[in-house]
């Protein structure tokens, strides 16, 4: 085993690591060990759990390949590279980031999230996201409310679904809010164009949803380990047979689920990069001009429209409502969209 530009890995502390490459051969004793397993023994420094989070973003190679299975067995004579991020601040700090105020008061606050914010800090998205916003639009008192690293946020939207978000302000706030999600008591419906008709027109999808084996970035219908998910869906608008306006209510709030539970009904939303792979067969359906604006769309074409819940304090019944976003109006107009239909019903 070596090591670039610092001390032997016995002496080093975890902490003073950020910023380096690890550098181990693997000798032929430990041939078929799990890779995590393997790496996190040989660094002296660092946990298993840490290695195994380092490996899923992609930052261990084995002669110069990506690994991103922690799961993957050593072999003898290679070499593994683990190249470790530089440190962060274990706090958000307040940016200037621009977002839409619906309603705000002493408890909470409403707002319409555009398309590519990332909703908290992660790997890769450390900053410009909506808490770093939230932090600077509501002060230094939101910090730690709900956990150091997602203050205020109760629910999430994925980077490129636009819509209705709330927040909270305050403790008290987020425990209420955060135990109305998990009870589904939460009025939440969604607008999305997909590929092809649904049938029925109105319905349900279900579906227990984990982790893909195959690709960590992505979610898929499992038998096993998933967790139970279900989609309510209505056809507003169809267009021809090649695509369909659609209104989503979600029983269960799991990651990527109205993405993945279409997509696995082979209706994908248009624009996704995850879940929709090839050009569906329905784009013949289409016009030229309607297929070019539906198979250029950047973005999943999903837009979080109403949000409803009970006021935290006062118990008023709050409702609110966004219109879709230009770019989605954009891609409805190419459709052949009736602007009435555009609406939650």
């Amino acid at each position: 085993m070596t090591q670039t530009g610092t001390p032997p890995l016995a002496s080093t502390p975890a902490g003073t690591l950020s910023g380096t490459s690890l550098v181990f051969i693997a000798a032929e004793e430990y041939a078929g060990d799990r890779v995590d397993r393997f790496v996190a023994a040989q660094s002296g420094s660092l946990s298993r759990s840490r290695v195994k989070a380092l490996i899923e973003e992609g930052h261990l190679a084995g002669n110069a390949a990506p690994i991103t299975e922690p799961a993957e067995t050593v072999r003898a004579g290679m070499t593994y590279v683990l190249t470790i991020p530089p440190a962060t601040p274990a706090v958000p700090q307040g940016e200037r980031v621009e977002f839409d105020v619906l309603y705000e008061d002493a408890d909470l606050i409403v707002l319409n999230k555009p398309a590519g914010l990332v909703v908290h800090p992660a790997p890769g998205n450390e900053t410009g996201t909506l808490v770093n916003g939230l932090i600077a639009h509501c002060g230094e008192s939101l910090k730690g409310i709900g956990g150091e690293r997602r203050p205020g946020i109760v629910h999430r939207l994925d980077k490129d679904t636009s819509g209705l978000m709330v927040a909270a302000k305050t403790e008290q706030a987020h425990l209420a809010l955060s135990a109305d999600f998990a009870a589904r008591r939460i009025d939440r419906a969604y607008l999305a164009f997909c590929w092809g008709c649904p049938q029925p027109a109105e319905g349900e999808y279900e579906g227990d949803i984990g982790r893909d084996k195959r690709d960590r970035k992505r979610m898929t219908i499992v038998t096993h380990g998933g967790k139970w998910a279900l989609t309510r869906y209505r056809t507003l608008q169809a267009f021809e047979m090649g695509a369909a306006l659609v209104q989503c209510r979600l029983a269960t709030g799991r990651t990527h689920q109205i993405r993945v539970h279409f997509a696995a009904n082979g209706h994908p939303l248009m624009g996704d990069p995850v879940y929709l792979r090839r050009i569906p067969a329905a784009a013949k359906a289409l016009s030229s001009t309607a297929r070019a604006a539906a198979l250029d769309f950047p973005r999943q074409a999903l837009h979080a429209a109403r949000l409803g819940f009970t006021h935290p304090r006062n118990g008023e019944q709050m409702l609110f409502e966004a219109p879709m976003p230009e770019d989605m109006l954009a891609l409805g107009e190419a459709l052949g969209l009736n602007p009435k239909k555009a609406v939650i019903v």
